[in-house]
């Protein structure tokens, strides 16, 4: 049997976003699981300041599950971007790995630089993780396609005041309720708000993370998760099913104090595992995902039923994510499950390059 090619593999991890920590851990995952054979890892690190690094700081930080420094020791090495991804950098073909979470990473402005540079990444394109960054834009795209929500309201700051907001919020959606910032995630800035000074205070908070914030009713539902792989023909995972050790699924549940409980496969019946992974896929192409994405619902077993609540277009890849937790328990073993994405970003970047650029 014809051995695999063997592939250039940039890990890009931590970022400018509040997300850096999670992204740290995620790439430091991924390192510790590809197979050296198959590939020639480069992991190349953005710290808080925005400086790309290389070499002993990256690999400390990753060994260490730590965030990049802030400044460089003797050791580091701080390079352009243009120069990371130089495809004459190595006689291997390159494909990048962005594991960077939240703004400036997951939102599209490195894919519109991957695509600039003629690189493979894997993932989404500039407009599919622009779109699901953007929770406000992403419930109205979907919304089009017809695919079930719950109630929320979009606000953007200097349109109407935080006043008004509010009152309309215990108006038409009541409380308790969600308030988010639109553009971040890993539960980051998000809070439930009981009361109307809670309220306030949660839109004040959400508001230093980003001008504009998506409120969502409050809704008593089980949350439910799948998994999805792809470009043009996305498959979808078993599902699998968040038990939150806190009052809902925050930051420190996820990965500071490990309260939170998965069950993988949920337990659901049979037709209802069907439907979800069904929405699943729906909500990826109609939000124009490729590669992967986590889908997130929320169950409301004796009401609506199915409830989209967002797509993750990088999720995370931390010994306790989700993402790979159910694509294993689905029959695709992690090393495996980074083989596939390679596979589908130079599968996409054929596609792409194969338009034609002449009138």
């Amino acid at each position: 049997m014809q051995k695999p090619a063997r592939h250039r593999l940039v890990v890009l991890f931590g970022g400018v976003s509040a997300e850096h920590d999670v992204s740290c851990v995620s790439a430091a995952h991924v390192m510790a699981a590809v197979d050296p054979d198959r590939y020639e890892i480069v992991p190349v690190g953005i710290n808080h300041s925005g400086e790309w690094i290389r070499n002993d700081d990256a690999i400390a930080a990753l060994t260490a599950r730590a965030a990049l420094p802030s400044t460089l020791s003797t050791t580091g090495t701080e390079v352009t971007s243009g120069e990371i991804l130089a495809r004459d950098a190595s006689p291997l073909p390159t494909v990048v790995l962005p594991l960077l979470h939240g703004p400036h990473g997951e939102d599209g402005t490195v894919q519109g630089m991957l695509e600039l540079a003629g690189l493979p990444y894997v993932g989404s394109g500039v407009l599919g993780s622009a779109l699901c960054m953007d929770k406000a834009a992403a419930k109205v795209a979907c919304a089009q396609a017809r695919i079930p929500q719950c109630r929320w309201i979009e606000y953007r700051d200097g349109m109407g005041s935080r006043a008004d907001l509010a009152a309309r919020v215990i108006d038409e959606l009541g409380l308790p309720a969600f308030v988010k910032p639109a553009n971040l995630g890993s539960s980051v800035g998000i809070s439930k708000a009981h009361d109307a000074e809670e309220l306030t205070a949660a839109i004040d908070l959400a508001l230093t993370y980003d001008e504009v914030v998506v409120v969502e009713e409050a809704v008593t539902a089980r949350e439910i998760e799948v998994a999805v792989l792809g470009n043009t023909a996305p498959q979808t995972s078993l599902p699998g099913e968040v038990l939150p050790g806190a009052e809902f699924y925050d930051y420190e549940d996820k990965y500071l104090n490990g309260t939170a409980g998965l069950a993988i496969p949920a337990d659901l019946p049979a037709e209802e595992v069907a439907r979800v992974r069904e929405l699943a896929a729906q909500a990826f192409v109609a939000l124009r995902c490729s590669g992967m994405a986590r889908v997130d619902f929320f169950y409301e077993e004796a009401g609506r039923g199915w409830l989209l609540n967002e797509v993750n277009t990088i999720p995370g890849f931390t010994p306790s994510s989700m993402y790979p937790k159910m694509w294993e328990a689905t029959g695709l073993a992690y090393p495996h499950l980074v083989d596939r994405l390679v596979e589908l970003a130079l599968e996409r970047h054929r596609r792409r390059s194969g338009f034609s650029t002449h009138r």
